[in-house]
Order: structure tokens, then sequence, then C-alpha cells
């Protein structure tokens, strides 16, 4: 070989080699959501051995504070599932929450403790970050609103800063229950009725504190809207979302992220979608759902566009942007991550 054919060899293989690193190097997966909120998916991200590490619903996900994602699912053989953010499994615990539901984070600064409801035991627990149970909520009878147990069926919590905690009792007698640090009842209101104070389905709840008083975000799934409460009870607004049977909210800065279980009004049920609200609390994004419109002040109706989820049922948003997607009655499916483009 020549020293020109040597040159333009090497030229090319060097080329080559870039060529093939950059598309490497490109993330895969196809592109969802409207305006500032794109994000691109990756639907292996946390793929695992079935045989292994099963799971049944895949409901809800937190980040910790060591940057793990922590997947609830209410597979009795492995309750919990701690990924990296790269999607490789890093433990598992959990074998005694056959109704596992809700799973919220609190972060105190020292050690990270979790809070689990659970709807076929009709309890909540709140254990360590690996599982050690600190406590246990029983429906209050001092409330006098539950006079059998299996009219509590908790859904999700949320903790304030002072370690105060709500109990979202979504699938039951629809109150939010408030307790001190310590599991002492202290209050309660919404529940079944007519009227916006009042709930169905109240599936999910998290403090906000985007503005300068923290206030209640809570689910009214049926109703397809979120509801702010004041911390002792007082309906401030409602957010209505028509075509959305949204599932918790989960703020993450300046914006409301949620998994939309379903659109009621078309008729197959796997038609969910993931909404992303702006601090005005105005739809900005939807990922596999339509383009959020306004007219006059007033959200047009939402649905599903693209057929990527069944029933996504919660949202995880870590300290980079990305968001990871768990899915409940879907196939046994692992969750899907998303990231921001």
């Amino acid at each position: 070989m020549n020293r020109k054919e040597f040159v333009k060899n090497s030229v090319l293989g060097t080329a080559g080699f870039f060529i093939a690193k950059d598309m490497l190097a490109k993330p895969k997966g196809a592109i969802y959501g409207h305006n500032e909120m794109r994000f691109r998916i990756n639907t292996q991200w946390g793929s695992l051995n079935p045989e292994k590490t099963p799971v049944n619903d895949c409901h809800e996900m937190v980040q910790d504070s060591k940057g793990r994602i922590l997947l609830l699912t209410n597979e009795t053989k492995n309750n919990v599932i701690v990924y990296n953010k790269s999607g490789r499994m890093m433990k598992t615990w959990g074998t005694e929450f056959p109704g596992a539901h809700g799973l919220t984070i609190q972060k105190n600064g020292k050690e990270d403790l979790l809070f689990i409801t659970d709807t076929k035991l009709h309890q909540v627990y709140k254990t360590t970050i690996d599982g050690k149970n600190i406590f246990t909520i029983d429906p209050p009878q001092e409330a006098g609103i539950y006079p059998k147990k299996e009219k509590f069926i908790p859904t999700e919590t949320t903790v304030l800063e002072n370690g105060e905690f709500y109990i979202a009792d979504g699938y039951g007698s629809q109150y939010i229950l408030h307790y001190d640090a310590n599991g002492k009842f202290l209050n309660y209101f919404g529940g079944k009725g007519e009227g916006d104070a009042h709930l169905d389905n109240a599936h999910g709840i998290t403090v906000d504190y985007r503005n300068e008083t923290p206030t209640l975000i809570v689910t009214d799934r049926s109703r397809n809207a979120f509801k702010r409460f004041s911390l002792d009870g007082k309906l401030l607004e409602v957010i209505h979302l028509p075509g959305a049977c949204v599932c918790r909210p989960v703020i993450k800065g300046d914006y409301l992220y949620a998994a939309v279980l379903r659109s009621p009004t078309l008729n197959d049920e796997k038609t969910g979608f993931v909404t992303i609200l702006n601090k005005e609390n105005k739809v900005v994004s939807n990922l596999g759902g339509s383009e959020p419109v306004y007219e006059n002040g007033k959200l047009k109706q939402l649905s599903q566009t693209d057929k990527i989820f069944i029933h996504p049922h919660d949202v995880c948003v870590d300290d980079e942007g990305s968001i990871y997607v768990a899915q409940w009655a879907s196939g046994k499916v692992y969750p899907y991550k998303f990231t921001k483009v």
C-alpha cells in the first residue's frame, strides 16, 4: 500500500470510528411532548428478568437522597425495587405488601424515610429507606367516620417539612386525613359528596411549595381535576383537566407532573398519557397525548394520541429532569424513562 492509499484508508477508518461512536452516543427512542417539555422515550430502561425480579402493577416511584430510583409494586416477591438512574437494579426488599399502592419519601436532611399505603391491608406504614417499620396507621376510630376498617382504602400520602403528614383515602371514603409527625390523628376534610369541596377518587396528594404559602394539591380523578386546599382543608382552587383521569400530582421545580390513567371520553380503557402543568397550572405538554389548547382561558378536551402507555399510574422526576413512568395493569411492564431534549 502506498502512502496516499494509507492516508486515505486511515482517514476513512477514523471517520467511520467517530460516526459509529456518535451513533452509539446518541440516545435512541422517539420524542414526545410539546413546547419546552419534550422528551425522548426509553422503554427498556427498567427491564429486568421477570423470573428473578418480577413486577405486577408498577404503582409509584420516588428518588432518594442518594439519587437512586425506588419502584413500588404489589408483587410480594419484591415490593420495592431500587434502581440507579441508568436502570440497573441495586437491590430489592419487601414481601409484606399485597396491596402496595402509594409511595412517598420524606427527606429530613438526616435520613430518608418512606410512607407506603396498602389498599388490601387497609393500612399506611412509615418505614426506613430499607423497609424497617417505624409505625402503622389504621383507620382513625376517633374521627367517627370509619364504621368498618374496609372503608379505609388509602392510596397516597404527603409530608410537611415539620413531619406532619396527610393520607388520601382515594379508594375508600374519599377523606383527606391529617396527622402529626408521631402518627397522632389531627383532622380530616373532603369525603364523598356533591360540591367542589368534596372528592371522588382522591387518588393522590402533594404539598405545593411553589408559592409563598404552602398548600395541598389533591386529585379528584373521576371529575378530571386537581383541587387546591389550605393545610387546614379549605378549598382554594379547582384545576380542571377535561379528558384526563389524573393520578397523583408530582411537583419538581415550577412544574407539576402527573400520569393520566385514561381518557374517559374514549372507549378504549388503554388511553393514558403524561401531562405537565406550569406554575400557573396551565398544561404545557402531554407525553403521548394531544397538544394542550386553551380557548378563552379554558382548556380544550385532552386525549391520548400515541399508544406508548397502557395505564400510566405515576411519574417520578429526578434531579436531572428525567421522567420515570410506572404503569398499572399493563402486562407487567417495567418502568419507562423519558430524557429531556
